[in-house]
C-alpha cells in the first residue's frame, strides 16, 4: 500500500534507474505490523523494447529487527518467448551492510527466505489472475477482432526483430526450459548478475562466510583461554586465603599454649614473628607479580583480538566488495 513511484532517470552509463516507496504488511510476531520500503530499480541498457527486460532490485525494508545490517538484490529478466508468452525470471541475493553476529545471521536469513517465498508464492498468484483474465477477454473477443489484433501484433513482432544484440541470445532463456547448468552459465554471463540460492558453490560470499566461521572460531577460543586464567587467578586467590586463616589461626593457638616467662623469650617470640612477617610479605609479593603478570597476558589477548576485529571490519567493505564484484 502506500505506493509511490518516481519517474524513470538515465544515467551516464546508459542505464535507468527509478525509486519505487511503499508500505508492506508483515506477519512476524517479532517484527512490527507494517514496514516501509525503498526500492531502487536499474534497467540495464541492454535491455529492448518489446523483445527483454533485466531489472535489479535493491530493497531496503526498514522498521524490522536488525534493518541496518542487510539489504536484497532482486534481478527480474523479462524475455518474450512467443507471439503471446514471455518468460520472467527472478533471482535473488541477501547482501550485509555490516556482518552480524552468528545468532542474528541464522535469524535474519531464516526470517529473509520465509518472507522471499511468501512475497513471490503473492506475486505468482496475482500473475496466475492477471493471465486468467487476459485469456477470458481474448476468447470473448470477435473472430474479426482476433485476426485483426494478430496480424497487428505480427507486424510489431517483424518490425522489432532487429533489434535483438548478438549477446542477447546467450543472455536469455529460450522457450525451452533450461536446466541447471545453463541456468548458472547465463547468469554468470550477465552484465552485474547476482547469484542465486541454486548455486551455492559458485557464490563470491562464499569464502568470506567461511573467513567469518574462522574468525568467531578464533575469538571462542581467545574468550575460553580469558575464562580459564581467570580459573587460575580466582584459585590461587582462594589458597592464599585459606592460607592466612590457617596460619592466624595457628599462630593463635601457640600464643594461647604458653606466654613467654622472660626477657629472652619475649626477644625470640619477637624475632619469630619478624621471619614469619618476612616470609608472608615475600609470598605476597610473589602472589601480586604473578595476579600483575596474569593481567598483562589477557591484556594482550584483548589487544589481539580487537586488532584481529578491526582489521576484519576494515576488510570487509561492503562498498568495495560490491564494486569488484561487478
Amino acid at each position: 500500500s502506500d505506493i509511490i513511484f518516481h519517474p524513470w532517470k538515465k544515467e551516464e552509463n546508459g542505464n535507468q534507474t527509478r525509486v519505487i516507496l511503499y508500505t508492506i504488511t508483515l506477519t512476524n510476531p517479532l517484527a512490527p505490523k507494517t514496514a516501509t520500503v525503498t526500492e531502487t530499480q536499474t534497467m540495464y541498457k541492454a535491455s529492448q523494447e518489446s523483445e527483454c527486460y533485466v531489472i535489479d532490485a535493491e530493497v531496503l525494508t526498514h522498521d524490522v529487527p536488525y534493518h541496518d545490517y542487510f539489504y536484497t538484490i532482486n534481478r527480474y529478466t523479462l524475455t518474450r518467448v512467443a507471439r503471446n508468452k514471455s518468460r520472467l525470471r527472478v533471482s535473488t541475493e541477501l547482501r550485509y551492510r555490516k556482518q552480524p553476529w552468528g545468532l542474528v545471521k541464522s535469524f535474519i536469513e531464516k526470517n529473509f527466505w520465509s518472507g522471499l517465498e511468501d512475497y513471490f508464492r503473492h506475486l505468482e498468484s496475482e500473475l496466475t489472475k492477471t493471465e486468467s483474465t487476459y485469456l477470458a477477454e481474448v476468447h470473448r473477443q470477435s473472430p474479426k477482432e482476433k485476426v485483426s489484433k494478430q496480424s497487428t501484433v505480427r507486424r510489431r513482432k517483424r518490425a522489432h526483430t532487429h533489434l535483438r544484440v548478438p549477446h542477447l541470445e546467450e543472455v536469455l532463456s529460450p522457450v525451452t526450459t533450461p536446466t541447471d547448468e545453463e541456468v548458472a552459465h547465463r547468469i554468470k554471463h550477465v552484465a552485474g548478475s547476482t547469484q542465486t540460492r541454486h548455486i551455492p558453490e559458485e557464490s563470491p560470499s562464499g569464502f568470506h562466510l567461511q573467513s567469518v566461521s574462522k574468525l568467531l572460531l578464533v575469538i571462542s577460543f581467545v574468550l575460553v583461554l580469558l575464562v580459564i586464567l581467570n580459573m587460575m587467578l580466582f584459585y590461587k586467590l582462594w589458597m592464599l586465603e585459606y592460607t592466612t586463616q590457617t596460619l592466624t589461626a595457628w599462630q593463635g593457638l601457640r600464643l594461647q599454649e604458653r606466654l613467654p616467662q622472660s626477657q629472652t623469650e619475649w626477644a625470640q617470640l619477637l624475632e619469630s614473628q619478624q621471619k614469619y612477617h618476612d616470609s608472608e610479605l615475600q609470598k605476597w609479593r610473589e602472589i601480586i607479580k604473578s595476579s600483575v603478570m596474569l593481567l598483562d597476558q589477557m591484556k594482550d589477548s584483548l589487544i589481539n583480538l580487537q586488532n584481529g576485529i578491526g582489521s576484519r571490519d576494515f576488510g570487509s567493505d561492503p562498498e568495495e566488495k560490491r564494486k569488484r564484484f561487478h
